[in-house]
């Protein structure tokens, strides 16, 4: 019996390192992303850039990943700027099987607040409409036409899958993180990412929580809200990936 225990836990971990996943932090060198001043004391405040906060997010969910046996890159661990085909090409080179893209929000107001999850789809939501045109804002002209086309045709390959690793991965987030930190949850949505689109598999974008909210601001800079959110993804990865190896024949 022992002896059988030890063979599944071992087919199982070959099976989970087996799967390649490279994490995005968003943004980067001279594309700083949102930005927000953070006041600490009395007029005394420091410049926050999303850049930044994706950067440490994002090392910390390849340090939680790597702890459960997976194949975990970055698309960069420094400030550095990285184009979205620089990012695709990333990922074709290593083969990941995931996509993984960490952002976050913000808004002219100070009251939206919460946190969202979108996988690549078609639709047409004015809300999320605002959300995509900070993130693709880098793209114009011949370039936009292109990218498009290509969206078409990658949605019909990776929307399924796209949208159980969203799911998963947001319901460990509202569970692990939403509830103890009381956050809004915005849920899973549907959104025209050429980031995600052009790595051409499996992928989600991250909105972890709203910069120009000075509440939430507070628990974004927080190490401990980092760390939680990052088990709450990696788990959520680890419960998608094992729900699709109960599919798999070979593992039998």
């Amino acid at each position: 019996m022992k002896s059988l225990i030890l063979t599944l836990l071992y087919i199982f971990s070959c099976a989970t390192s087996a799967y390649t996943i490279l994490i995005d932090p968003g943004h980067g060198g001279e594309d700083e992303g949102a930005r927000a001043r953070y006041y600490f004391a009395k007029k005394k405040w420091r410049l926050i850039k999303e850049k930044d906060i994706a950067l440490s997010l994002a090392k910390m969910i390849h340090e939680e990943l790597g702890k459960k046996n997976f194949n975990t890159y970055l698309t960069r661990s420094v400030d550095r700027t990285v184009t979205l085909a620089e990012r695709a090409e990333i990922a074709e080179k290593i083969k990941a099987d995931l996509f993984i893209s960490v952002h976050i929000n913000s808004s002219e107001g100070n009251a939206p607040r919460g946190f969202e999850t979108y996988y690549l789809d078609n639709h047409e939501d004015s809300a999320i409409k605002k959300v995509e045109q900070v993130e693709n804002k880098d793209l114009t002209g011949k370039e936009l036409i292109v990218n498009k086309i290509l969206t078409d045709l990658v949605i019909e390959r990776t929307v399924k899958s796209s949208k159980g690793l969203a799911s998963s991965i947001h319901s460990n987030i509202q569970v692990l993180v939403g509830k103890r930190y009381k956050l809004i949850d915005r849920g899973v949505k549907p959104g025209l990412f050429y980031v995600l689109a052009l790595t051409k598999r499996p992928g989600i974008l991250l909105e972890v929580g709203f910069l120009s909210n000075s509440r939430e601001l507070m628990k974004l800079l927080d190490e401990k809200f980092q760390r939680r959110y990052a088990v709450a993804v990696a788990k959520g990865i680890s419960d998608y990936i094992k729900m699709q190896n109960k599919f798999e024949p070979a593992l039998l």
